[in-house]
C-alpha cells in the first residue's frame, strides 16, 4: 500500500529515541560548564606527597555564583566593637600581636599596663624594617592586618555564626600579623586571586596562613581564590602553624 505524505513525514520511534538519547548525552557532557558558578565542590587533585597547606586547600568547599549570593550586607560591627581582651589578661588583642610580631619591645614605664609603645617590625609583606612608635600621628606606621579579611570571612561563611564566633574570628591570632600600614590599606579585603605580597619570599607562608585559617573556621574559597592559592602552594615547602 502506497504511504501517504504525512505518513512520510512522521518520524518513526527509533528515529525519536535516538534524538532524545542524543540531546541526553548532551545535556550530561554540559552539566559541570552549566553548574560551575552556582554549585559547590572540591575540585582540586592532590597525590600522597603533597604538602598540609594543599591538603587543607584540597578539603575546603569551593562556592561560586549564587552560593556567595546569600550573604546579607558586611559590615565591620557584625565581628565585635574593636580588639577585645578574650584570654582576660589586661592586654587587648592589637597589642597582643605587636608583642609577638616586634622586636626590641618598649612598653613604657609601665610594662603591666601592655601597651607597645615602640618596637622593630621586619614587615612580611615588604620587606622591610619599620621602626614603630605609638602615637597620633604615628602608630598608623604598624597595622593588623586580618590575613582572611573580616569582609571576605563573612561572604565566605561567617554570616551564617553567632556574635561570639564572629568576635573570635576577628581576634584569632592565626587570623593576625603586624604588617606596614600601606600594605594593609592596598590589600583590604582582597584574596589570593587579588592580591599577594610584593614580598615574594613571603608569599608561600602567606598562602599556607590563609589556607590554615580557611581550614580551622571551615570557610569557603572561589574557584579563582582556590587556583591563586594552589598555584603558589604547589611549589612551596610544607608550612604549618
Amino acid at each position: 500500500m502506497r504511504k501517504s505524505k504525512q505518513d512520510s513525514r512522521r518520524p518513526s520511534a527509533m528515529r525519536v529515541f535516538v534524538a532524545v538519547a542524543v540531546l541526553a548525552l548532551a545535556a550530561w557532557m554540559l552539566l559541570p560548564q552549566i553548574l560551575n558558578g552556582f554549585t559547590s565542590d572540591r575540585s582540586i587533585e592532590i597525590d600522597a606527597s603533597a604538602s598540609e597547606p594543599l591538603r587543607q586547600l584540597a578539603s575546603l568547599e569551593v562556592a561560586e555564583g549564587g552560593d556567595l549570593g546569600d550573604a546579607p550586607p558586611y559590615s565591620r560591627a557584625q565581628f565585635g566593637d574593636g580588639w577585645a581582651d578574650l584570654d582576660a589578661d589586661g592586654c587587648n588583642t592589637r597589642n597582643e600581636i605587636l608583642a609577638r610580631d616586634l622586636t626590641d619591645l618598649d612598653f613604657g614605664s609601665d610594662a603591666r599596663a601592655c601597651v607597645v609603645q615602640g618596637g622593630i617590625l621586619e614587615d612580611p609583606y615588604t620587606d622591610t624594617t619599620i621602626v614603630f612608635q605609638r602615637g597620633e600621628q604615628t602608630s598608623a606606621a604598624v597595622q593588623i592586618d586580618h590575613v582572611v579579611a573580616l569582609a571576605n570571612g563573612w561572604q565566605s561563611g561567617a554570616w551564617q555564626w553567632n556574635a561570639e564566633d564572629r568576635l573570635r574570628f576577628a581576634n584569632d591570632p592565626l587570623n593576625l600579623l603586624a604588617v606596614e600600614g600601606a600594605a594593609n590599606q592596598i590589600k583590604g579585603a582582597s584574596t589570593a586571586d587579588q592580591w599577594l605580597p610584593d614580598n615574594k619570599g613571603y608569599r608561600c607562608d602567606y598562602a599556607a596562613r590563609q589556607v590554615a585559617v580557611k581550614y580551622k573556621w571551615n570557610l569557603t574559597v572561589t574557584r579563582d581564590e582556590q587556583q591563586a592559592l594552589n598555584g603558589v602552594l604547589k611549589d612551596c615547602p610544607s608550612i604549618t602553624f
